[in-house]
């Protein structure tokens, strides 16, 4: 810790109970809800049970990442994201112009993100807010023979559909993302997958990505790295894994770091 005093300072810190639940605590008066700017993006923030205030800043690579990608190749089919949370994927997709399809299985959530569109101005945009279980969207899709220039997986540990649908991601995350790549336009598509989940690290989802694909080396640019957030002092914390494949880029060996 470089500087521990600033602990001190905090308003307020979460305190784990059991599991993913716990309770904040308030050293200083603190809002129900306030908004943070990143760029031309503004993010409602507020505390919830889990720990979360509704921002993931190790994602901002990701978002910078699609904005610009999205920029230099105009799709011509929708971004599909699924385990859309709060949205930042999503508005960065509709800030470059793409027409974006946001599945998240929590109705609330999904207001929040609609909420951060309006913050944003981009409430006009081509966005499809969709309440469903993210699995059973995307069979639909398959049904519907559905094709996407680019699909956002960033799945939880453990999740619950609307209709009470389990997702555990030790089980069903290798036919999610099975069928996640059925669904890309496999010449201009792209592939932006995160986890969180413990036990997953950079082996980990090169096995899995390999056994789904064996031959996605050979063509598109593919990265599987960490995900950090940088501290003030220069260190880097941890923060899951991301996987990253694009069909127009070209693979050369530093696409395996």
């Amino acid at each position: 810790m470089a500087q521990p005093q600033l602990w001190r300072m905090a308003h307020s810190r979460f305190e784990r109970a059991r599991g993913n639940v716990g309770k904040w605590v308030d050293e200083h008066d603190v809002p129900q809800r306030w908004t943070i700017q990143w760029g031309p993006l503004v993010f409602e923030l507020k505390r919830n049970e889990s720990g979360h205030v509704g921002i993931f800043p190790e994602q901002a690579v990701n978002w910078n990442w699609l904005y610009r990608r999205l920029r230099a190749n105009p799709p011509a089919r929708p971004i599909l994201n699924l385990f859309a949370y709060t949205g930042g994927a999503t508005l960065a997709a509709a800030l470059a112009g793409a027409e974006v399809v946001h599945v998240d299985a929590a109705r609330n959530v999904g207001g929040w993100a609609r909420r951060n569109a309006e913050h944003s101005g981009l409430e006009g945009r081509p966005i499809h807010w969709i309440v469903e279980d993210a699995r059973k969207f995307v069979r639909r899709e398959l049904r519907r023979g559905k094709t996407y220039d680019g699909v956002i997986l960033d799945p939880p540990s453990y999740g619950h559909g609307p209709r009470g649908e389990a997702f555990q991601f030790h089980k069903d995350i290798e036919p999610l993302v099975r069928m996640c790549f059925e669904l890309m336009d496999p010449e201009r598509g792209f592939f932006l997958f995160t986890c969180h989940t413990p036990g997953y690290g950079t082996q980990q989802v090169t096995r899995l990505i390999h056994g789904i694909r064996p031959e996605i080396w050979q063509y598109g640019a593919l990265k599987i790295r960490m995900m950090v957030i940088p501290g003030t002092d220069g260190r880097l914390l941890p923060s899951g894994m991301m996987v990253r494949w694009d069909a127009l880029g070209t693979p050369t060996p530093s696409n395996r770091s």
